[in-house]
Parts: C-alpha cells; structure tokens; sequence
C-alpha cells in the first residue's frame, strides 16, 4: 500500500498553506493601504503591486517548491518586509495619526 499521506507530504502542505496565507496577508495589507502612499515612498505603485501580489496567489497556490510558487512567495515576502513598513508610515494626519 502507498502511503501518499506521510511526514514529507504532510510538511510540504503546512508549508505550501503557510506560503498561501502569506501571500494572502501581503494580498489584502497591499489592498488596504492608500494609493498615494506607494510612490510617496518611492515604491512602485499600488495597482502592480496588487496585480504582483494576486498572480503570486493566483499562479502560486498552495505550492513552495515549483518556480512560479517561490517567484510569488519571494514577492509577498519583499512586499511585506520592505514595502509594507514604509507605506505604514505615511498617513494623512502624519505619523500620530
């Protein structure tokens, strides 16, 4: 009998739904923010980081070892490590806000 449920598969899919709710995370946070912000900051602009964000969902899945899954990964990873923190800070009431 095969067993097609053991320890290596059940790794690859706590990563690969891991990976899924990380970009779905960078997804939304990208949605959420205001469009301003993005080049405010010098960042590219909200549209391509949406559309970025959602074909890494779209193409990426569930998958961490195939190259459009760890293309797209690497994508929610930057947004939300490099962009995130930088469009956070730009408010309209400034800072304390």
């Amino acid at each position: 009998m095969i067993d097609i449920f053991g320890p290596a598969d059940l790794l690859l899919l706590v990563l690969g739904v891991g990976a899924l709710g990380l970009k779905l995370w960078a997804l939304v946070d990208a949605i959420t923010r205001p469009g301003p912000a993005f080049p405010a900051v010098g960042k590219l602009s909200k549209p391509i980081w949406i559309g970025i964000l959602a074909a890494a969902v779209l193409l990426g899945g569930t998958s961490v070892l195939g190259l459009f899954g760890l293309i797209g990964l690497i994508a929610a990873i930057v947004y939300l490590v490099d962009v995130r923190p930088a469009v956070r800070e730009v408010r309209p009431g400034g800072p304390w806000a």
